[in-house]
């Protein structure tokens, strides 16, 4: 039997790291900070999650179900991610079961922490995944125009390279 989830201690603290590392800039391999408004409230949410490329795509998982930022992505329609100092805000569309087992299957094997919230295990076949689908939502993330913002560059960073271009040139 799978396990539901409720983020334990431990987990709760890595999560506060990652969020106080993102926000001052630090990029930390596969995690990015997730921003989604309530649906209630209206309130803006953040939470680290992993985003996936695969196929040429970058996909959003929820290994734990449909917990309250699936919850709330879902009727927002879209998502803020961060990423070191790069704020990408992008539409997300809930894919099909078919469309998602192989990138259920992909996740699983490629993070074994989560591999206790599957029946399915990464020898797994494909329909296996696909009867996982409806409890671990999928989505796939699609840029907008514009949607992409990173910091300024302060002024002394500007002139520098500019500086070095004179110096070297010919």
């Amino acid at each position: 039997m799978i396990k539901t989830f409720r983020a334990p201690f431990r987990q709760r603290i890595f999560n506060a790291l990652l969020r106080l590392l993102t926000s001052i800039g630090i990029p930390l391999g596969p995690f990015y900070l997730l921003t989604v408004r309530g649906r209630k409230t209206g309130k803006s949410y953040t939470l680290p999650v992993v985003i996936i490329a695969w196929n040429g795509k970058r996909w959003l998982v929820s290994p734990y179900g449909a917990v309250s930022w699936v919850q709330n992505a879902r009727a927002a329609g879209e998502i803020t991610l961060t990423h070191g100092r790069t704020h990408e805000r992008l539409s997300i569309r809930e894919v099909s079961s078919e469309e998602s087992a192989p990138i259920l299957k992909d996740y699983v094997t490629r993070f074994p922490i989560v591999r206790r919230y599957f029946d399915a295990t990464p020898q797994s076949e494909l329909a296996t995944f696909v009867s996982e689908a409806s409890r671990h939502p999928v989505f796939q993330l699609m840029e907008q125009a514009g949607s992409r913002t990173q910091p300024q560059k302060k002024e002394a960073e500007c002139i520098l390279p500019r500086l070095r271009e004179v110096e070297l040139g010919p």
